[in-house]
C-alpha cells in the first residue's frame, strides 16, 4: 500500500495550535520539518528470503500489519522451541518487514531520517535495496540517514530483516520483531542531532530555577550557515509560555556545534511522584525565513541528591524508594510496546504503592518513561544484563566490546530529559564481577554515561551466592550508588567498613518485605529496596511458583518446568490483579491503606504446598473453600491498626495485636464454614474499618468491566476488559474455571486474551480463554475508523454479556 508523509503535516499544524509561537517567531516563519509515525501498513513475512531487500521484490502475498509487532507472541507454546524456559517456550526465528512509501518533492532538499525505537534483534535495514547497516542490540533506539538513497519521483521501499534465530540470547522473554515505534523525520540541512537536546536544572530553589538547554546542531550543507536558535519554555498544563530566549550563531558547512542557553523560571512547579508537574521546551532552528527543524521536549524541574549521611533527597526532602523491578513485556501482548500498555503498567505500579521502578535489564520504551514522567514514578534506567562474559550462548557478550559505548550512550542521550530517571544502571549480576577487569569495565561504562549526563549517579546490581563479598569493594567504588541483589543484610557491616557508601537493594525476595523495609527505614545510607518483581512476566519460566508434592520439584534454573511459561514472583499478576503481598508491601511504605484480609490456600491433603525461593505462600481474597468444611484454614490480616478483630458469620473468632513486633500482620486459624468473614481494625478499642470476604455460590452471570470505555480511533489505543464470573449476589466465583469465548464487531479487534495462569498454554492471540479464579481478560484495540466497538462474551450455561466501547 502506498503511504505518503504529506498526511502527517497535519501533526505539525496541531502542534502549532497546542503550543503558541508567541512573540519570538514571525508569521512568515514556515515550518519545513516534519515527524511522521511510520507504524502503519507494513508487509510481514515469517521466514528468510535473501531477495526481500530488493526494491522490485513481490511482497503481495505477505501479511499486512501495523507496528508495534511481536511475532513470537503469536506463536504456539512448545518445549521444543529453542528459546526454551527463558523465552517462555515461544518461537523465535527470522522475519522480514517491508513498507512502500512516497516522499513529497518538497523534501528533496531535506535531510530524511528513519528512527527505530526498538527491533529485537540483529536488524538489518535496507532502503531501495541499499543496506544501511546491522544493529545487534534489540533494546536500543537507532536511526539512519536515508537521504542519499531516496527517490522523489517514484515509490521507495524500506525493508528490515530481523534475526532472532540464534538461541538462547536472553534470560527472559524478548519477543521478536519491530516491537516499538518507527518514525520518519524530514529536516532542513541544518538540523538537530538525533536526541541532540539536553535539558538540565543546575539550580533549583523555591522562587526560581535555572534551566540549561544544550543543543547539538548539525550543518549537512556544504556552506556555512547563520542561524537563529529560539527556545521557549511552556507550562504543559496550560500551554502558557513562561520563558523564552534566542541566539544567532554561525556554523560551518559539514560540521556540528553544541550551543548552550540558560533560562530562569520564576516560582517553578517542582516535579515529584506526588506532584508530577511538567514543562516543555520548544527549540527551533530558523534558517533565513524557514524553521528548518523544531523539537518539543517534555521535562521536569527537580533536584536530586544522594549521600550516606542523608540518604536520597528529592527537592530537598528525604524519600525512601519503595521499588519494583519490571521486564519490558506487556503480558498477553508480548513485547509489543503499545503506548497504552506502557501507560497502564505505570498506573498499576502506582496503584500498588510503588514510587520507583527498575527497568530490568535493558532500556525501556519511550512511552513507558513518558508515562513515568506524567504519572510520577521514579526510575532506575538499566542498560545491560551482562558485559563480556556470557550468561547464554548468544547474548550481548558477543557484541559488548564493539557496541557497549554506543549502546549505553544511546540510552542516556535518548532518556536524559526524563525527570523520572534518578539513576543509570550499567549492569546486572555481572558474571566476571570477581575479576580485576570488571573494575576497569565499570569505570569505562561510568565514564561513557557521564560524558552524556553527569547529573545522575551510576549504579549496577551486585550479588554473590558464596562467601565472597568484601572483594567487590573496588568494583563498588566505581559506582556512585552500590546496588545489592538479595544481600541487604550485609549493609550494616559494610557501612562500618565503607561509611561513605550509598546503598540500594536492586533486587529482593518478595517474602522478605518486612526485613528489607526495616533496614531501609532505620539506616539513611540505605535508600530503598526494589523487589523482584513488581509485575509477573513472560519467560524465566517457573520463578516464583509454588507446587504440590508429587509434581516436578526444584527451582526454575535447575530444570524445565513446562507448561509454566512465565514468572509468578510479581506483586501484580499478568491481568493487573494485586496479590496480597502487594497490599502488605504498600502498607509498610504508605499510609493510604491500613487493613487487608486474605486467606492462605490450605494444603490439599494428603498433598502439601511447596514453595520456591522467589515465591510467597499462595494467598487469595476468597472465603470459598467447600472441600475444607470444618477444617482449619489460616486467615491473614495485614494491619496498621494497633489491634484487629476477626468475625465469622458475625461471631468473634478472636483479636490480635498488629504492630512492629508482629510485622504488622497476624494469622487466625479458623475452622472453615461458609458465609461471611470480616476483619476489623480497632483504634482505641473502637471498630474503625472493616474488610469482608463472602462465600460464593454457583456461577450465575458474566460481568464485563473495561478500564476505559472511550479510546482513540488511531489503530493503536487499547481497552483492557476484565471478565468475571459471579454468583446471583455478584460475588466472584473463584473456583469457576470455565471456557470464555470473546467476539468483537465494529471499530476494533481483539488483540489478546489472558487469565494470569502461567500454566495455561492457550495462545494469547486466540479469542478463547479459560477463566482462572473466576476471571479472564480481553484486550481490545481500536482500528482507524471512528465508531462503536461491541465486545460479547459467552460462557456455556450463562447468558451472553456485551460491552460497548467508543472509538473517537
Amino acid at each position: 500500500m502506498k503511504y505518503s508523509i504529506i498526511n502527517y503535516f497535519k501533526l505539525w499544524l496541531l502542534i502549532a495550535v497546542l503550543f503558541p509561537v508567541g512573540i519570538i517567531l514571525n508569521a512568515q516563519n514556515k515550518i519545513t520539518s516534519s515527524k511522521e509515525l511510520f507504524d502503519y501498513d507494513w508487509k510481514f513475512y515469517l521466514g528468510d528470503n535473501n531477495l526481500a531487500s530488493e526494491i522490485n521484490f513481490d511482497d503481495a502475498n505477505w501479511r499486512t500489519l501495523d507496528l508495534p509487532h511481536d511475532w513470537s507472541i503469536e506463536g504456539n507454546f512448545s518445549p521444543k522451541n529453542p528459546a526454551g524456559n527463558d523465552g517462555a517456550y515461544l518461537p523465535t526465528g527470522i522475519g522480514w518487514y517491508r513498507k512502500t512509501f512516497q516522499m513529497p518533492k518538497e523534501s528533496k532538499n531535506k535531510v530524511v531520517i528513519i528512527n527505530f525505537e526498538g527491533v529485537y534483534m540483529n536488524s538489518e535495514v535496507f532502503i531501495n535495496g541499499k543496506s544501511l547497516g546491522i544493529y545487534p542490540y534489540g533494546y536500543s533506539s537507532f536511526s539512519y540517514n536515508i537521504t542519499p538513497y531516496l527517490n522523489f519521483e517514484k515509490e521507495n521501499v524500506i525493508a528490515v530483516r530481523v534475526d532472532n534465530s540464534k538461541q538462547k540470547n536472553c534470560r527472559w522473554y524478548s519477543g521478536s520483531g519491530i516491537y516499538r515505534h518507527v518514525w520518519l523525520e524530514s529536516k532542513g540541512k541544518v538540523h538537530f542531532d538525533n536526541d541532540g537536546i539536553a535539558i538540565t536544572s543546575p539550580s533549583v530553589k523555591n522562587n526560581s530555577a535555572t534551566i540549561e538547554v544544550n543543543t547539538t546542531v548539525k550543518n549537512d550543507s556544504d556552506q556555512p550557515k547563520s542561524i537563529q536558535i529560539q527556545t521557549q519554555i511552556f507550562d504543559s498544563k496550560n500551554n502558557k509560555e513562561v520563558k523564552q530566549t534566542s541566539i544567532t550563531v554561525k556554523i560551518d558547512g559539514k560540521s556540528e556545534k553544541v550551543l548552550q542557553q540558560n533560562l530562569k523560571v520564576s516560582s517553578p512547579k517542582l516535579w515529584s511522584p506526588e506532584s508530577p508537574n511538567l514543562y516543555n521546551v520548544k527549540v527551533s532552528i530558523i534558517d533565513k525565513e524557514e524553521i528548518a527543524d523544531q523539537s518539543i521536549q517534555n521535562f521536569g524541574i527537580r533536584s536530586i541528591t544522594f549521600s550516606a549521611a542523608e540518604g536520597f533527597k528529592l527537592n530537598g526532602k528525604r524519600m525512601l524508594l519503595n521499588g519494583g523491578c519490571v521486564h519490558h513485556d506487556n503480558g498477553a501482548l508480548g513485547a509489543a510496546s503499545y503506548d497504552r500498555a506502557e501507560e497502564r503498567k505505570v498506573e498499576l505500579l502506582k496503584k500498588a504503592g510503588f514510587n520507583a521502578v527498575r527497568t530490568s535489564h535493558n532500556p525501556p520504551s519511550k512511552a513507558f518513561l513518558e508515562a513515568c514522567d506524567r504519572l510520577g514514578l521514579l526510575v532506575i534506567d538499566e542498560a545491560f544484563d551482562g558485559w563480556r562474559t556470557k550468561k547464554t550462548d548468544y547474548d550481548y557478550a558477543l557484541y559488548f566490546d564493539n557496541w557497549y559505548e554506543r549502546d549505553i550512550q544511546a540510552m542516556v542521550k535518548r532518556d536524559r530529559n526524563h525527570p523520572s530517571i534518578i539513576m543509570w544502571s550499567i549492569g546486572n549480576e555481572i558474571i566476571e564481577r570477581k575479576e580485576k577487569q570488571a573494575v576497569i569495565t565499570a569505570r569505562n561504562l561510568a565514564k561513557a554515561v557521564k560524558a552524556i549526563d553527569a547529573t545522575r549517579p551510576v549504579t549496577s546490581a551486585m550479588t554473590t551466592w558464596d562467601k565472597d563479598w568484601e572483594i567487590f569493594d573496588p568494583l563498588m567504588a566505581e559506582h556512585d550508588v552500590a546496588g545489592y541483589n538479595y544481600e541487604l543484610k550485609r549493609a550494616p557491616e559494610d557501612h562500618k567498613r565503607v561509611p561513605s557508601r550509598v546503598i540500594v537493594q536492586t533486587e529482593s525476595y518478595p517474602r522478605e518485605a518486612f526485613e528489607n523495609w526495616k533496614l531501609v527505614t532505620e539506616n539513611k545510607y540505605i535508600i530503598g529496596d526494589f523487589v523482584w518483581t513488581a509485575i509477573d512476566y513472560l519467560g524465566e519460566s517457573g520463578i516464583g511458583r509454588w507446587y504440590y508434592s508429587g509434581e516436578v520439584s526444584g527451582e526454575h534454573w535447575e530444570r524445565e518446568l513446562f507448561p509454566w511459561h512465565g514468572a509468578y514472583c510479581g506483586d501484580i499478576d499478568m491481568m493487573g490483579w494485586r496479590k496480597p503481598i502487594s497490599h502488605y508491601r504498600s502498607m509498610l511504605y504508605n499510609d493510604n491503606e491500613k487493613l487487608y484480609l486474605a486467606v492462605k490456600e490450605p494444603n490439599p491433603e494428603p498433598l502439601e504446598i511447596i514453595e520456591t525461593k522467589w515465591s510467597v505462600w499462595p494467598t487469595w481474597e476468597s472465603w470459598t473453600w467447600p472441600e475444607f468444611k470444618d477444617k482449619k484454614i489460616q486467615v491473614e490480616v495485614y494491619s496498621k491498626y494497633p489491634k484487629v478483630r476477626l468475625y465469622l458469620n458475625d461471631k468473634i473468632i478472636g483479636e490480635s495485636e498488629t504492630n512492629m513486633n508482629t510485622q504488622f500482620k497476624t494469622t487466625f486459624s479458623v475452622p472453615y464454614s461458609p458465609g461471611q468473614l470480616k476483619a476489623v481494625g480497632l483504634e482505641n478499642g473502637n471498630e474503625a474499618e472493616s474488610k469482608i470476604l463472602k462465600t460464593a455460590g454457583k456461577a450465575a452471570k458474566i460481568v464485563l468491566k473495561a478500564d476505559r470505555n472511550t479510546i482513540k480511533a488511531n489503530g493503536q489505543d487499547l481497552s483492557y476488559v476484565t471478565l468475571e464470573l459471579v454468583d446471583e449476589f455478584g460475588i466472584v466465583v473463584p473456583n469457576a474455571d470455565l471456557k470464555a469465548q470473546f467476539n468483537v464487531t465494529g471499530s476494533g479487534s481483539i488483540l489478546g486474551t489472558d487469565n494470569a495462569n502461567l500454566k495455561d498454554t492457550n495462545s494469547y492471540v486466540l479469542p478463547t480463554r479459560m477463566t482462572w479464579k473466576g476471571k479472564a481478560m480481553a484486550i481490545i484495540k481500536s482500528n482507524r475508523t471512528k465508531g462503536e466497538i461491541i465486545l460479547s462474551a459467552t460462557v456455556d450455561g450463562l447468558a451472553t454479556e456485551t460491552l460497548k466501547i467508543k472509538a473517537e
